[in-house]
């Protein structure tokens, strides 16, 4: 596994090594001695999650306020854009976002940490995509902000017109959503 860095050091993107040849492929998708080893992150998955959404879907941007999750989301099928912002008053990468192309192609990972709000738009016709998470989900803390924020100013890919939940919709904009410290 090959950890590549962004632009806020907590945010990885993770390229699994891959055993192929003209029949296929074999990949470890998570291996808890060498996510560690590699990441230096010490994370105890309790829930994996996997959603199928449409060309034009975009989730979020997703948090909780209270059992904040930490997430390693990856594409089986499709494509997406994928973004983490940086939602911890105290950090020096406040309210910044770091976004990331994942796709069944590129078999790339994204972990987003705990105290970010996470997101995604479909890119492909259709899209399966798996996420590992560090908490369970907690429907009372769950949290919203917009997508289009003015002040996050998110390059979303051009040319796909979002489809939002009523949730997605509604969200908050960064300015009135509630933060970690």
């Amino acid at each position: 596994m090959q950890v590549i860095k962004t632009e806020i050091p907590d945010v990885l993107i993770l390229k699994p090594t891959l055993f192929g040849d003209d029949r296929g492929f074999f990949m470890e998708s998570f291996n808890k001695l060498t996510w560690l080893e590699k990441t230096g992150v010490d994370v105890d998955f309790v829930q994996d999650n996997h959603s199928r959404s449409t060309k034009g879907v975009l989730r979020g941007l997703h948090y909780q306020i209270k059992h904040a999750q930490g997430k390693l989301v990856r594409v089986v099928s499709g494509q997406v854009f994928d973004v983490a912002v940086d939602l911890r008053k105290s950090s020096a990468t406040f309210g910044k976002w770091v976004g990331v192309t994942l796709s069944e192609e590129n078999r790339l990972q994204f972990w987003v940490p705990p105290g970010f709000a996470h997101g995604f738009m479909v890119l492909s016709e259709q899209a399966d995509f798996l996420y590992k998470a560090t908490d369970y989900y907690a429907p009372e803390f769950d949290r919203s902000i917009i997508w289009n924020d003015s002040e996050l100013n998110i390059s979303w890919p051009l040319g796909i017109t979002p489809e939002l939940s009523a949730k997605d919709s509604d969200a908050l904009p960064f300015s009135e959503a509630e933060v970690y410290p």
